[in-house]
């Protein structure tokens, strides 16, 4: 029914927990009382399982703490150093790391990301990356969502204010630009099996 995975990048833990379908109702006890409630308002069969797997992966490592959320809508657990949740098809994962933020982004390999990148990509980046390959341009907007996490804020165009170059296969500098604060990040966008993985493996620094 689910089976696990670490993957560790640096400092930085990723737990993936893949499932199939299963009942949500058997799992229960994973949920603390707020999330049977919250468990409860969801309807789609898919959201629900969702929902219960994150709530078990999170179990499995820090037993029935509550997942926070901040002002932004960032998720953490308390006393717990620094956590990000994302969703691909029929996995969760969950980044840790003791010492610093961390953004997560799972995004699954799809055809359709063709038909929007034009909304996600700056000039330069059309220029510096394969525009033609489906699985570039999935990293590209997963390395952009990871960023997203990492702006801490809201009201961010993709194509103008989060920024990606290639450094090599794997690791890429990801910047978060805005004219009173500037930001940037070493990211690592990996593909595993049908799904790009994008995290942080070290800090979000500042730069002039």
């Amino acid at each position: 029914m689910f089976h696990t995975e670490k993957i560790k990048y640096g400092p930085v833990s990723v737990f993936l927990l893949y499932y199939e379908d299963f009942v949500t109702e058997e799992h229960l006890h994973n949920l603390l009382p707020a999330e049977q409630l919250k468990l409860a308002t969801l309807k789609h069969p898919a959201r629900r399982r969702e929902y219960v797997a994150t709530r078990v992966l999170r179990t499995m490592h820090f037993g029935n703490e509550a997942i926070l959320y901040s002002d932004i809508g960032a998720p953490y657990v308390d006393g717990e150093g620094f956590i990000s949740i994302s969703h691909a098809n029929h996995v969760v994962g969950m980044a840790y790391c003791e010492t610093f933020q961390v953004g997560l982004d799972l995004e699954p390999i799809h055809e359709k990301v063709m038909r929007v990148k034009h909304k996600f990509l700056s000039k330069e980046e059309e220029e510096l990356t394969d525009t033609s390959s489906v699985e570039e341009m999935i990293k590209v907007w997963s390395g952009k969502e990871a960023l997203y996490k990492l702006a801490g804020r809201k009201e961010i165009i993709f194509a103008e204010n989060l920024l990606l170059t290639r450094l090599d296969e794997l690791k890429w500098k990801g910047g978060i630009y805005f004219p009173n604060n500037k930001k940037e990040v070493e990211l690592i966008l990996d593909r595993k099996n049908n799904f790009v993985i994008s995290i942080n493996a070290s800090p979000v620094y500042e730069v002039n």
